[in-house]
């Protein structure tokens, strides 16, 4: 995708957050509010490279992310999520077994996208606490908001998108891809061409 977006003129910068993928850090020890700094440091470097103009746009928890953040910058262009969470205690919580409570330091198992276990430490969920992604939408104009959804998502509900959506105020839209999981695996084209035509007609003729 960010091969695409160099042939439409935008840059891309791609990076894990701390403990995920490549990223340095533990797994355990990730939490919302560490991912947003991880966030404001990504911006950051982008301004110090001479970028102005910033779009941001995550996937799932990273898609909660990205709202988080953005409801506090505004500077921020356009934000797009794909399958973010909204309800964040009610899902973590389901995916806990129920209401988490106990020492911060110590772990609980929740399920993961392919039906197995993963653990977290309860800080985790206590973080999430300090965290409303409901206001986080309604905060964000005049920056634009694309919401992307899967109508079949099995770990976050197309209504967190539809919550979301009805926070928010204009600019926004919401576009949910029938038939869509939470990885969008057989419709990542279709997802490409909603995001793609959204810059095309709400960010870029704010950009020139």
């Amino acid at each position: 995708m960010g091969d695409a977006l160099a042939e439409r003129g935008f840059s891309t910068l791609l990076f894990d957050f701390a403990g995920c993928g490549e990223s340095e850090g533990t797994w355990q020890d990730i939490s919302l509010s560490g991912q947003t700094g991880d966030l404001e440091s990504a911006v950051a470097w982008c301004r110090q490279k001479g970028y102005t103009s910033l779009i941001l746009n995550g996937r799932s928890f990273g898609g909660s992310t990205v709202l988080n953040y953005a409801s506090r910058d505004r500077t921020i262009k356009g934000v797009c999520t794909w399958s973010a969470v909204a309800r964040l205690e009610d899902l973590f919580n389901r995916f806990a077994g129920g209401e988490v409570t106990g020492p911060a330091d110590s772990l609980v198992a929740i399920e993961n996208q392919d039906g197995g276990a993963v653990y977290l430490k309860k800080s985790f969920f206590y973080d999430l606490k300090r965290h409303d992604l409901i206001n986080s939408a309604a905060s964000l104009s005049p920056c634009s908001l694309l919401i992307i959804h899967g109508s079949a998502d099995e770990s976050v509900p197309a209504e967190d998108a539809r919550l979301l959506y009805r926070a928010a105020s204009e600019p926004k839209m919401l576009k949910i891809i029938e038939g869509a999981d939470h990885r969008f695996s057989a419709h990542i084209e279709t997802v490409w061409e909603v995001f793609f035509n959204w810059l095309d007609s709400d960010i870029n003729p704010k950009l020139t």
